[in-house]
C-alpha cells in the first residue's frame, strides 16, 4: 500500500499578490477549472491502485481552508496534522511516518509530495510512482529527478550513479547539487547525467526513520516528542507545540538523502513546475499568439512575452513587453519577468512595516465563511461578511467597537445579550459596544449582511471569545 504525505505548508512569496501568507499558493487555482494545486496533487493519485486517504501536513493557521478544498473534491477520509511553525520537511516527513506505521501494521510506502507543483503529463507521473513503489519496498530511499530540457538555474541538481540491479529505470545517487549559475547548468546539461532535484520522495517509514536517527537524531528526537504529545482537535491532529518548535529546520535532502547510501533517484519526464515564481508559471502556462499568459478580465494591445492576471477588474496593456502584472483587490505588481524572483523583497519589506498586505487578501476565509472589507476610515469600517448554511461565529464581545448588521441575502439568527432575534432582507439590528452576541446561519443558503462597525480601535485582535465551534481560543 502506498500513503500519500502531502506537504502543505508553504507560504508562496514568489507568487505575492495573488500568494499571501493566510492563502498561500498551494490553495489557489492558477487554471481555468477552479482547482487548487493542492486539490490537483490529491486527485492526480485517484487513478492509482492501492493507494490509501491521504495525509496532509499544513500549518494550524490553513487548517479549515485545507479541510475544505478536501471536502470540495470528495476526500472525507484524510487525516490532517497541523504544524504549529514550519521546520522544513524532515521533521514532518518523520511525523507523517509515526503515524502511517501506528494507523497501519503493514508500514506502507510513503509518496511524499509537495502540494504546489504543475505536472502536465499526469499518465507519466503515476508510473513513476508505481516504479518506484517496487524500489521503495525493496529498502531504497528514492527520489524523483526529473529530466532537463534547459539549464534552470532555480532548481537543485541530482547526478545519477549507476543502474540498480533488479530496476534498470532507477539509479544510485551520486551526488546533490545546489542550484547553479548558468554556466555551471549547462555543464550539467550537457554532461547529460544530471537531474532537476523534484522534492518528491518515496520510501517506507521504517527505513526513514531508521536513517533521520543515523544522520539527524536531533530531528527525530524532536519529531517523536512532538507526535507522543500529540492531540486531537475536531478533525485535526495538533503536535506538542514546544518539542515540535525544538526540532532543527532543515530539509528531507539535507538531513538523510545527501548521506545515505541508500538513496536511489528514477528520471521523470512528466511536465513537472514547482511555480516557484511568475516567470515559471509564464514558461509553464498556456501563451496566445503573442507569447502571453493571460488569465481574468484582460484587454492586451501590442503585448508579448507577458503574464498577466486579473482577479477583480478590467486590465488593459499596450506596448509593453516580458511583463509580470498581478491585479488582486488591494494590490498590484508590476515587474520584469527577469526580476520576478525578487517579489520574495518586497514581500519582505511588507512585513517589516507591518503591512496587512502580505498576510492576507481583503476577503478573508474562516471556517464558517467570509469577510471582506468594503471601505475603511478613521473611526469606521465596511464590511460584507458571508455565512455558510449551518454555521455560526464564536460567541463573542469587543471593547473598542460597536457593529450594525444589515441583512441583504437569507436568514440571520442573532444572539444579543439575552434576546434572539430572526432577521432577513434588508432588516437589521445593533450591537453595542461590549455586548455579548453571535451571530448564525440556520437556512439552506449562504447568509450575506453588511456589518458596518463604529468605535475606536478597529483590528481583528479586539475579540474576546466565550465559546467557539472550530475549536479556536477562548477567554
Amino acid at each position: 500500500m502506498i500513503l500519500p504525505i502531502i506537504l502543505a505548508g508553504g507560504s508562496g512569496t514568489r507568487l505575492w499578490p495573488l500568494s499571501r501568507k493566510l492563502y498561500p499558493k498551494q490553495l489557489i487555482s492558477f487554471s481555468d477549472d477552479g482547482r487548487s494545486l493542492l486539490q490537483k496533487t490529491i486527485l492526480r493519485l485517484a487513478k492509482m491502485d492501492a493507494v490509501l486517504a491521504p495525509l496532509v501536513i499544513c500549518n494550524e493557521e490553513h487548517r479549515f481552508l485545507v479541510a475544505e478544498q478536501l471536502l470540495d473534491i470528495g476526500v472525507e477520509d484524510a487525516r490532517i496534522i497541523l504544524e504549529p511553525a514550519g521546520r522544513n520537511t524532515a521533521p514532518a516527513v518523520a511525523i507523517g511516518a509515526m503515524l502511517g506505521q501506528d494507523e497501519w501494521n503493514d508500514d506502507p510506502v510513503l509518496l511524499v509530495l509537495p502540494a504546489d507543483h504543475r505536472i502536465s503529463r499526469e499518465d507519466a507521473f503515476r508510473d513513476a510512482m508505481c516504479r518506484g513503489a517496487e524500489v521503495a519496498s525493496a529498502g531504497r530511499l528514492v527520489t524523483f529527478g526529473i529530466v532537463p530540457d534547459n539549464p534552470h538555474t532555480g532548481f537543485g541538481y541530482i547526478k545519477k550513479g549507476a543502474p540498480l540491479e533488479g530496476f534498470p529505470d532507477a539509479f544510485a545517487v551520486d551526488e546533490f547539487r545546489e542550484k547553479p549559475d548558468r554556466k555551471t547548468a549547462q555543464g550539467y546539461i550537457d554532461d547529460g547525467s544530471y537531474l532537476w532535484n523534484s522534492g518528491i520522495f518515496m520510501f517506507r517509514g521504517d527505513d526513514f526513520v531508521s536513517e533521520l536517527g543515523r544522520y539527524a537524531p536531533e530531528v527525530l528526537d524532536a519529531a517523536s516528542a512532538a507526535y507522543a504529545g500529540r492531540r486531537s482537535d475536531l478533525d485535526f491532529v495538533r503536535l506538542g507545540r514546544d518539542e515540535f518548535l525544538s526540532s532543527p529546520n532543515v530539509s528531507i535532502d539535507y538531513a538523510v538523502m545527501e548521506h545515505t547510501s541508500s538513496a536511489a533517484v528514477i528520471p521523470v519526464s512528466c511536465g513537472w513546475s514547482d511555480l516557484g515564481s511568475w516567470s515559471t508559471l509564464w514558461e509553464t502556462g498556456e501563451k496566445d499568439d503573442n507569447g502571453n499568459v493571460l488569465q481574468g478580465d484582460v484587454v492586451s494591445r501590442d503585448t508579448k512575452g507577458s503574464i498577466i492576471f486579473s482577479s477583480n477588474r478590467l486590465v488593459a496593456t499596450s506596448g509593453v513587453r516580458d511583463l509580470v502584472l498581478v491585479e488582486t483587490a488591494d494590490a498590484v505588481l508590476v515587474a520584469s519577468r527577469e526580476n520576478a524572483q525578487d517579489v520574495k523583497e518586497i514581500v519582505a519589506r511588507l512585513n517589516g512595516a507591518g503591512r496587512d498586505e502580505a498576510i492576507l487578501h481583503r476577503r478573508v476565509y474562516r471556517p464558517w465563511g467570509s469577510y471582506e472589507c468594503i471601505d475603511r476610515a478613521e473611526r469606521f469600517q465596511v464590511k460584507r461578511i458571508t455565512v455558510k448554511p449551518g454555521a455560526s461565529l464564536s460567541l463573542q464581545m469587543h471593547y473598542h467597537r460597536a457593529e450594525h448588521w444589515i441583512v441583504v441575502k437569507g436568514t440571520a439568527r442573532i444572539q444579543r445579550g439575552d434576546e434572539t432575534l430572526i432577521l432577513t432582507e434588508n432588516q437589521s439590528t445593533y450591537i453595542p459596544l461590549g455586548q455579548v452576541h453571535r451571530l448564525e446561519n440556520p437556512g439552506v443558503i449562504p447568509l450575506e449582511l453588511i456589518e458596518v462597525q463604529s468605535g475606536s480601535y478597529l483590528g481583528e485582535d479586539d475579540i474576546v471569545r466565550f465559546e467557539d465551534h472550530y475549536g479556536r481560543d477562548v477567554d
